[in-house]
């Protein structure tokens, strides 16, 4: 029963809540950055009235983040609005951009280059901040980006990576949950933001990390994922998108405290090599890095709890309780190979990765994720991952 666990910020849940925002941009001031995504915001009426009440109180101006943030947006981004001095930032879109806020909320105060704090690649130098105070509202249910204090920037190409800009002083000072704004995600993305939510879910789940409170909060959220994910991609109605706005958003809290697994791992070289949106590679790897662990477990770790629970979640999954071990975990295996082919989650082959690209990858995917995956895996089995989701 030893555990700590790390607190969350203010947050406020459900329908109707985005008509809180203006207000609480005008606790901290009268002169707001936006940083949101890409023409969704503009399309939208509930944005629009959003912005429109924001300049009736004060000055606003914004900041465009196009797919996954490098570095040089970063900087590029804070050294355009510096001159702004924003009171507070409001950062409106997916997990890409609330990274992005993340960022430029604790540059913008001294103006320095993200690559002087980003882990693994950058100078090396501690953050100590002060960082701006940033509200976040996700419009999508997937990577859980609002609740944790790092920023995951990207370079693509030879040489890429993907790494964390890291800080407690980084967490949202608020967090404005409201599946009103998740309504108009088309569906695509809304079936690669759920499969990542429940990897999420599911990988915290069988942390080696794992304890009581992020059991709970990770169950929680898997049974809402079960009830809504599939309806959430095939009617987008708005019962199907609180559950997992509310399922995304307990992802992201069980990760920030106990870490993933293989298919997180792997995502990290898969993102910084390739075009790839992260939820997809979540969507696409889930399956069989899931079999491979259970498989890896069964003939070198029989005793390791991480069995038991998985045969519980394909017990959930199914909706037959009776199940016994074995039964659960074919169950489990052949319900998220089922999700992937009703989401039409595409396969790493569509984003131009082969076979002889599989050895860079492998190499690439020892990071953090990986040390909490609930079994160590050899390289055949990472290798064995990535060639069956070609």
């Amino acid at each position: 029963m030893n555990f700590s666990f790390a607190t969350v910020p203010p947050i406020l849940f459900g329908a109707g809540e985005h008509k809180n925002i203006p207000s609480l941009c005008a606790t901290f001031g009268s002169r707001v950055l936006i940083v949101r995504g890409g023409a969704s915001f503009d399309q939208s009426e509930v944005c629009q009235k959003i912005r429109q009440r924001l300049e009736a109180q004060g000055q606003v101006t914004q900041c465009h983040i196009s797919g996954e943030p490098s570095p040089s947006i970063i900087d590029e981004s804070v050294q355009k609005h510096r001159n702004f001095h924003p009171d507070v930032i409001l950062a409106v879109g997916g997990g890409s951009v609330i990274d992005a806020a993340k960022a430029i909320a604790g540059l913008l105060p001294c103006g320095h280059s993200v690559l002087d704090y980003l882990e693994g690649v950058g100078a090396g130098h501690e953050y100590h901040g002060p960082c701006l105070p940033w509200i976040a509202v996700p419009t999508t249910a997937g990577t859980g980006s609002e609740t944790s204090k790092n920023a995951v920037l990207s370079q693509q190409g030879l040489g890429g990576y993907k790494k964390s800009f890291r800080s407690d002083q980084l967490i949202a000072h608020h967090i404005v949950m409201d599946p009103e704004l998740h309504i108009s995600c088309p569906a695509a993305i809304t079936a690669a933001c759920g499969m990542d939510a429940f990897t999420q879910l599911l990988e915290s789940y069988v942390s080696t990390r794992a304890n009581t409170m992020s059991d709970a909060l990770a169950w929680n959220g898997m049974e809402k994922a079960h009830d809504h994910l599939l309806d959430a991609f095939n009617t987008g109605q708005l019962e199907s998108r609180s559950g997992m706005a509310y399922a995304s958003m307990l992802s992201g809290i069980t990760l920030a405290n106990v870490g993933l697994g293989s298919v997180h791992g792997l995502a990290s070289p898969l993102g910084a090599f390739f075009p790839i949106p992260h939820g997809v590679v979540c969507g696409t790897l889930v399956g069989v890095a899931t079999r491979i662990n259970i498989e890896a477990m069964q003939h070198r770790e029989p005793q390791n709890p991480a069995l038991q629970k998985y045969a519980k979640v394909g017990r959930l999954l199914s909706d037959q309780p009776r199940l016994k071990d074995e039964q659960a975990h074919a169950a489990l295996i052949a319900i998220l190979d089922d999700w992937i082919q009703q989401l039409h989650i595409p396969r790493l082959s569509e984003f131009q990765i082969q076979a002889t690209d599989i050895d860079q990858i492998v190499a690439g995917s020892r990071g953090n994720s990986m040390q909490t995956n609930p079994i160590e895996l050899t390289d055949a089995e990472i290798h064995q991952i990535v060639r069956e989701c070609l």
